[in-house]
């Protein structure tokens, strides 16, 4: 995006970017789901040009972001700091580049998820994108937060959301514990290099939970403030 486009939305709102590049984020995460029903089914073709996509949204919201740092002026007439929005950015687009390294990694190795996980993989799957989806419906929310000026009623439904994200997080950690306990059932009928890789993606899943849940994090420390 041109420079000039940029600082015409920054002319109208400072929190327009970095919804859009949230935007971008929840993209690139919610890939995941089609990904890895392509590669539970052993389209690893399919799996591969979805993968494409996750590196192609990451890609872009990278694009984003570097604009954002650069032309995000000094002087905001705002009631938050800079260096607040400039750290939500961070924490957004560590969602990103976590979806598009887990995507990386099982292609690399064509891992699959063996059959008896695959159902309950999925459903942790989606519980953790649900999270990214929540923290995504929360950063919509700033425009409507700068127009009350982060005052009142607006405040009072965003604290509820960031509470509910606190709620999903803490389901995925339920989710991955039960998930390790299957997969260590099957361990001896696995290859153990899979069965480590396994437990890393599992790992890394959950991770895209835990950082939309900072993403709350980050803005509730951002509220206090002000």
């Amino acid at each position: 995006m041109p420079v000039n486009s940029i600082l015409g939305v920054f002319a109208k709102s400072p929190i327009k970017p970095l919804q859009e590049h949230m935007d971008k984020v929840y993209d690139c995460a919610s890939l995941l789901v089609p990904f890895f029903e392509a590669t539970i089914t052993g389209n690893w073709d399919d799996a591969v040009q979805i993968r494409k996509q996750i590196s192609l949204a990451e890609k872009q919201g990278d694009s984003l972001k570097r604009e954002i740092r650069l032309t995000l002026p000094s002087g905001l007439f705002m009631p938050v700091e800079r260096t607040d929005l400039l750290e939500l950015l961070t924490q957004q687009d560590k969602i990103a580049n976590k979806a598009k390294d887990i995507s990386g990694r099982v292609i690399g190795r064509q891992l699959l998820i063996p059959q008896a996980l695959q159902v309950p993989f999925i459903a942790y799957l989606q519980r953790c994108i649900d999270a990214v989806g929540l923290a995504q419906q929360v950063i919509n929310e700033l425009d409507d937060l700068l127009e009350a000026g982060f005052r009142g009623r607006e405040v009072d439904f965003v604290a509820k959301m960031i509470n509910e994200l606190d709620i999903i997080e803490e389901d995925t950690d339920d989710l991955q514990i039960q998930l390790r306990r299957q997969l260590f059932a099957l361990e001896s009928e696995l290859n153990p290099v899979d069965v480590m890789f396994l437990y890393k993606t599992i790992e890394w899943v959950g991770g895209l939970a835990d950082l939309a849940e900072r993403v709350g994090s980050r803005l509730e420390l951002m509220l206090a403030r002000v």
